[in-house]
Protein backbone atom coordinates (compact mmCIF):
# COMPACT_ATOMS: atom_id res chain seq x y z
CA UNK A 1 0.00 0.00 0.00
CA UNK A 2 1.30 3.40 -0.93
CA UNK A 3 0.31 6.94 -0.07
CA UNK A 4 -0.52 7.43 -3.75
CA UNK A 5 -3.07 4.60 -3.66
CA UNK A 6 -4.64 6.02 -0.50
CA UNK A 7 -4.84 9.52 -1.96
CA UNK A 8 -6.45 8.25 -5.17
CA UNK A 9 -8.93 6.07 -3.25
CA UNK A 10 -9.97 8.88 -0.93
CA UNK A 11 -10.17 11.26 -3.87
CA UNK A 12 -12.48 8.86 -5.70
CA UNK A 13 -14.73 8.60 -2.66
CA UNK A 14 -14.73 12.37 -2.03
CA UNK A 15 -17.87 12.95 -4.08
CA UNK A 16 -21.43 12.21 -2.96
CA UNK A 17 -22.54 10.08 -5.94
CA UNK A 18 -19.37 7.98 -5.91
CA UNK A 19 -19.66 7.48 -2.16
CA UNK A 20 -23.27 6.36 -2.63
CA UNK A 21 -22.25 3.97 -5.43
CA UNK A 22 -19.49 2.45 -3.33
CA UNK A 23 -21.71 2.06 -0.26
CA UNK A 24 -24.45 0.46 -2.36
CA UNK A 25 -21.99 -2.04 -3.83
CA UNK A 26 -20.58 -2.86 -0.41
CA UNK A 27 -24.12 -3.52 0.85
CA UNK A 28 -24.98 -5.98 -1.95
CA UNK A 29 -21.79 -7.98 -1.55
CA UNK A 30 -19.44 -9.71 -3.98
CA UNK A 31 -22.06 -10.44 -6.65
CA UNK A 32 -22.34 -6.73 -7.35
CA UNK A 33 -24.85 -5.04 -9.62
CA UNK A 34 -25.12 -4.07 -13.25
CA UNK A 35 -24.66 -0.44 -14.19
CA UNK A 36 -28.36 -0.36 -15.11
CA UNK A 37 -29.36 -1.55 -11.64
CA UNK A 38 -27.03 0.92 -9.93
CA UNK A 39 -28.50 3.70 -12.05
CA UNK A 40 -32.06 2.72 -11.08
CA UNK A 41 -31.38 2.32 -7.38
CA UNK A 42 -29.50 5.58 -7.00
CA UNK A 43 -31.40 7.53 -9.67
CA UNK A 44 -28.18 8.52 -11.41
CA UNK A 45 -28.26 9.18 -15.16
CA UNK A 46 -26.41 6.36 -16.97
CA UNK A 47 -23.98 8.70 -18.75
CA UNK A 48 -23.03 10.33 -15.43
CA UNK A 49 -22.84 6.94 -13.71
CA UNK A 50 -20.37 5.68 -16.29
CA UNK A 51 -17.92 8.43 -15.39
CA UNK A 52 -18.29 7.75 -11.67
CA UNK A 53 -17.78 4.01 -12.14
CA UNK A 54 -14.66 4.70 -14.19
CA UNK A 55 -13.16 6.87 -11.45
CA UNK A 56 -13.87 4.25 -8.77
CA UNK A 57 -12.47 1.51 -10.97
CA UNK A 58 -9.26 3.46 -11.74
CA UNK A 59 -8.87 3.99 -7.99
CA UNK A 60 -9.02 0.17 -7.68
CA UNK A 61 -12.08 0.31 -5.42
CA UNK A 62 -14.32 -1.60 -7.86
CA UNK A 63 -14.08 -4.75 -9.92
CA UNK A 64 -15.92 -5.06 -13.21
CA UNK A 65 -16.94 -8.46 -14.58
CA UNK A 66 -18.66 -9.05 -17.88
CA UNK A 67 -21.58 -11.47 -17.66
CA UNK A 68 -23.12 -12.06 -21.05
CA UNK A 69 -24.00 -8.58 -22.37
CA UNK A 70 -23.83 -6.78 -19.03
CA UNK A 71 -21.02 -5.60 -16.81
CA UNK A 72 -21.39 -6.27 -13.10
CA UNK A 73 -19.63 -3.91 -10.73
CA UNK A 74 -18.66 -4.97 -7.22
CA UNK A 75 -16.78 -3.26 -4.43
CA UNK A 76 -13.24 -4.56 -4.08
CA UNK A 77 -13.33 -5.17 -0.35
CA UNK A 78 -9.70 -6.26 -0.36
CA UNK A 79 -8.73 -2.78 -1.57
CA UNK A 80 -10.75 -1.20 1.25
CA UNK A 81 -9.13 -3.57 3.76
CA UNK A 82 -5.71 -2.52 2.50
CA UNK A 83 -6.69 1.15 2.69
CA UNK A 84 -7.94 0.82 6.28
CA UNK A 85 -4.85 -1.18 7.25
CA UNK A 86 -2.63 1.50 5.72
CA UNK A 87 -4.45 4.25 7.60
CA UNK A 88 -4.28 2.39 10.92
CA UNK A 89 -0.83 0.82 10.57
CA UNK A 90 0.70 3.24 13.07
CA UNK A 91 -2.51 3.70 15.04
CA UNK A 92 -2.12 5.99 18.00
CA UNK A 93 1.65 5.61 18.20
CA UNK A 94 1.35 2.32 20.02
CA UNK A 95 -1.17 3.66 22.52
CA UNK A 96 -3.89 1.10 21.73
CA UNK A 97 -6.24 2.58 24.32
CA UNK A 98 -6.50 5.68 22.09
CA UNK A 99 -7.81 3.49 19.26
CA UNK A 100 -10.37 1.44 21.18
CA UNK A 101 -13.37 3.04 19.48
CA UNK A 102 -11.98 2.20 16.03
CA UNK A 103 -11.00 -1.31 17.07
CA UNK A 104 -14.42 -1.94 18.60
CA UNK A 105 -16.09 -0.77 15.41
CA UNK A 106 -13.95 -3.12 13.37
CA UNK A 107 -14.67 -5.93 15.83
CA UNK A 108 -18.40 -5.30 15.43
CA UNK A 109 -18.01 -5.68 11.67
CA UNK A 110 -16.48 -9.13 12.14
CA UNK A 111 -19.41 -10.25 14.29
CA UNK A 112 -22.12 -9.37 11.76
Amino acid sequence: MTSEFAIEAFGALAQSSRMAIYRLLVSVGPEGLTATEISKRLEVVPSTLSGHLGILKRAQLLRATRKSREIHYAADLGAMNRLISFMLSDCCGGQVENCLEILNLLGDCQNT
